[in-house]
């Protein structure tokens, strides 16, 4: 029976971890004919980027997706969302009151897919090499609060912080932090191409044309020891051109699940319920996409030019015409739904307004109309993103305040291009790597942002950002975490435009679609099997 399944938002928030130990999950899975996931996710390996599917490397959406099945971690976010708990570990847990020192205790009888045993020196290893290789993706800095790695026995690794961080456990379950076999992995060097080694529930075999995935195969790793219960024995997923071509081969039976991204039109017609073959899952979503720049570019290094945009973008209609009820309208880089939440921008600008944003630039001495050109990627973000630009283009240049062209890129050049600063303005999408306000924070602003972004906010790198780590109540955070807000809305090296909901889309003996992804869009393949819908 076709149907619409609404899976609710947990709540949200960081609470103080506490030393927990959680037994191992019978990973037993079904066997049968794989589970074919489609994807617009491109795997690509160029010469900017030789290693996509190196830990110490990869930092986007689809990557991790591809390392969270094949890489362990000692921490991972639990079913249902909630806190982090153990899952290399058998137990982790801060051991002083400052928040500083971190301890884990391994799990008993873990092993790498190819049998070899995990002691606590691969994890000192795994981490140690992330931060000494501090790769251009940007992805070290979830370390960055790390001082020194302790091991103590086989067993037992210690992490003494530089700080006080209280979002530390979510960062031992990003990739960045996962366990590699350092017979696989040089230790100052990334490891080139699409070959990856764990003791994640799955081993990983590539297709690639071109230097390019076009289906990973994940198989069932009988050496997986941790949490996870592994409903199925294999799954291949097949990455697509757009979401059209996805879409034609989930009506074919050609794949079993469609997931990211998938075409605003899709997403209604399936939400329509016309084929009985087809299930839509929609689940809450932290997704948001932003416009992004470089503060010493000629063209935006006023701030004033970046005010007057934020004062003339109209998120509400943007949302409307490109995104429908898939998306709401975003006024801070902290989506709503995540404590420490402000509406900053709203507060600040209120609706848009072409005469307070001329007032703006007038009082600024610039000139109009001030002519910029917004780059977007044509190939990562979904179909619609080029509709979202088109929207934005006019409704900037209908003030007769700018000149506008739009510009796109498939991703593998423009990841490339907007971090050796050849974009003024350009537009990204934001998937947290843990869902607390700090993950939406200091990626932009804090030392080595992953944007590669030239602003710097001496009182939010070195007084906010801290203090707010130092809270394990997040609420208690709240109040750094508005400052820190408030001066994005009044700066604006950063213009968030709204955030999203996520879908997932299956044909009818697919079962566990309900948690196959979780907040994070963190795809969770062990979660799907077959069986009789319900």
């Amino acid at each position: 029976m076709n149907r619409k399944t609404l899976v609710l938002p947990a709540v949200v928030g960081l609470l103080a971890p506490v030393l927990a130990a959680c037994g191992s999950s019978d990973s037993s899975g079904s066997s049968g004919d794989a589970i074919a996931v489609g994807t617009t996710d491109r795997f690509t390996a160029t010469k900017d980027a030789p290693a996509p599917l190196d830990p110490a490397y990869a930092y986007d959406v689809g990557t991790w997706n591809i390392l969270r099945q094949t890489v362990q971690t000692l921490m991972i976010q639990p079913k249902g969302e909630g806190d982090p708990v153990p899952e290399a570990a058998q137990s982790c847990g801060f051991t002083d009151s400052g928040n500083e020192r971190y301890a884990c205790t391994l799990r008993d009888g873990l092993k790498f897919s190819n049998g070899n045993k995990i002691t606590a020196a691969d994890v000192k290893y795994s981490i140690d090499r992330a931060r000494a290789i501090k790769a251009d993706s940007g992805v070290s800095a979830l370390l960055n609060t790390i001082d020194t790695v302790e091991t103590q026995g086989d067993n037992q690794v210690i992490f003494h912080l530089k700080t006080a961080d209280a979002t530390f456990p979510y960062k031992l379950s990003t990739p960045v932090a996962g366990i590699i076999n350092p017979d696989d992995y040089e230790k100052n060097k990334l490891r080139d191409g699409f070959d990856v080694d764990g003791s994640g529930p799955y081993t990983l075999s590539a297709d690639v044309k071109n230097d390019e995935i076009v289906k990973a195969t994940f198989t069932k790793n009988p050496n997986y020891k941790g949490t996870l219960k592994v409903n199925n024995s294999k799954v291949d997923m097949v990455s697509y051109a757009d979401a059209d071509a996805m879409g034609k081969a989930l009506d074919k039976g050609d794949i079993d699940v469609m997931t990211r991204s998938m075409a605003p039109e899709q997403i209604q017609k399936l939400s329509a319920g016309t084929d009985t073959n087809e299930d839509l899952v929609e689940m809450a979503g932290l997704e948001i996409r932003y416009l992004a720049f470089n503060t010493n570019a000629p063209t935006v290094k006023n701030k004033a030019v970046r005010q007057a945009m934020a004062q003339l973008i109209n998120r509400g209609e943007v949302v409307a015409k490109v995104y429908g009820t898939q998306a709401e309208p975003l006024y801070s880089l902290v989506p709503a739904s995540i404590t420490g939440h402000s509406n900053s921008f709203f507060n600040k600008y209120g609706d848009p307004s072409t005469a307070k944003a001329k007032a703006l630039l007038t009082a600024a001495d610039i000139s109009t109309p001030v002519k910029l050109t917004l780059h977007y990627t044509t190939d990562h973000y979904g179909s619609a993103t080029k509709k979202e630009f088109e929207v934005l283009q006019k409704q900037l240049n209908d003030s007769g305040l700018f000149d506008v062209t739009i510009k796109g890129s498939p991703w593998s050049t423009f990841v490339p291009a907007e971090r050796k600063g050849q974009y003024d303005v350009w537009g990204m999408g934001w998937f947290p790597d843990f869902p607390d306000a700090d993950n939406y924070l200091a990626p932009f602003l804090d030392t080595d942002n992953f944007l590669k972004l030239p602003y710097h906010n001496s009182k939010i790198i070195n007084t906010l950002i801290p203090a707010s780590r130092r809270e394990a109540d997040r609420i208690a955070a709240s109040s750094n975490l508005t400052e820190i807000q408030d001066i994005v809305a009044d700066d604006v090296p950063i213009l968030p435009l709204w955030q999203g909901k996520q879908y997932v889309a299956a044909r009818g003996d697919v079962t566990g679609t309900a948690y196959a992804l979780n907040s994070s869009s963190t795809l969770q393949l062990w979660e799907l099997g077959r069986g009789v819908s319900g």
